[in-house]
């Protein structure tokens, strides 16, 4: 249902308010550079300081300019149920695909709590779901098994594992299905995510370099490892400089060098990123011939 380079799209903003115009060219660069999906409202788009209103409305552009050219998973989680159920559906009314549903943060529930989080939504809600697990940022981690228990539920379709344990994906073959779709939520892993059964990767690094990516997710997909690991050496260094400070600092740098017309601008309390991750992302970007 999804594969491919999936970037996580950020979100641009101009004096403070969403830059629309600057979204809908960055949205249209990033099909014509063969990104194979798109994830408004994730991490990278700085969802946590997005009001309500904004945050569908920036779905709402996403989905209005890709015009089903690919498919628009929109990041609707959130640590309340409630609330999660409310963008799911609020997602589904402007057309979104999927919903990309990170894991609870913060309040950290229990193995149970997490099944019956993501049946409640399946049941309030029939679009389709990935599973978005970055115990990095959340805490809490979804075990394989109980995976398993939710990937029977008829919408949850997909899992982004940004887990970093990379035997997990043979795990959840076992438990989920070999058709079970398996995104990599890490851009350093993904070779080796790929080799070992799962299909694409939700991408910060597609958004500098969409076409790298693409190509490098065909070659995966096409099985030409050696292509692979090719395009991987190359973009191994961009993978690493745009974690070199707090994301997406490091990765709107980087557009702005690529796309200068793409503004930098974060909003608190995320500010720009250091000397050093800025001389990261310059050597980095050079080292895969994007500038």
């Amino acid at each position: 249902m999804f594969r491919g380079s999936i970037p996580a799209l950020v979100t641009p903003f101009r004096d403070e308010a969403f830059d629309e115009s600057a979204y809908r060219d960055f949205v249209e660069w990033q099909i014509s550079e063969g990104s194979h999906g798109l994830v408004p409202c994730g991490t990278t788009g700085e969802s946590a300081t997005l009001p309500v209103d904004e945050h569908y409305r920036v779905i709402e552009v996403c989905v209005e300019q890709a015009a089903g050219r690919v498919p628009v998973i929109a990041g609707c989680g959130s640590n309340d149920t409630a609330s999660a159920i409310r963008s799911m559906k609020a997602a589904k009314e402007r057309g979104a695909d999927a919903a990309l549903i990170v894991l609870p943060y913060y309040n950290r529930p229990n193995q149970e709590g997490l099944v019956a989080h993501f049946t409640a939504l399946a049941e309030a809600c029939d679009l389709p779901i990935v599973v978005y697990n970055v115990p990095g940022r959340t805490v809490t981690d979804i075990k394989p098994e109980t995976l398993g228990r939710i990937a029977k539920l008829p919408t949850v379709v997909a899992i982004k594992d940004a887990s970093g344990d990379l035997p997990r994906v043979t795990a959840h073959r076992r438990l989920c299905g070999t058709d079970f779709v398996q995104l990599s939520g890490n851009d350093d892993m993904t070779l080796g995510f790929m080799a070992m059964g799962g299909v694409g990767c939700i991408s910060v690094t597609a958004n500098v370099a969409p076409r790298l990516c693409a190509d490098f997710q065909n070659a995966c997909l096409g099985g030409d490892w050696q292509t692979a690991l090719a395009l991987q050496d190359k973009l191994y260094p961009l993978h690493a400089a745009l974690f070199s400070d707090a994301s997406p600092g490091p990765v709107k740098y980087a557009l702005s060098r690529v796309r200068p017309e793409m503004p930098s601008e974060l909003r608190l309390p995320m500010t720009p990123p250091s000397e050093a991750s800025r001389k990261a992302v310059d050597a980095a970007l050079a080292h895969a011939g994007l500038v």
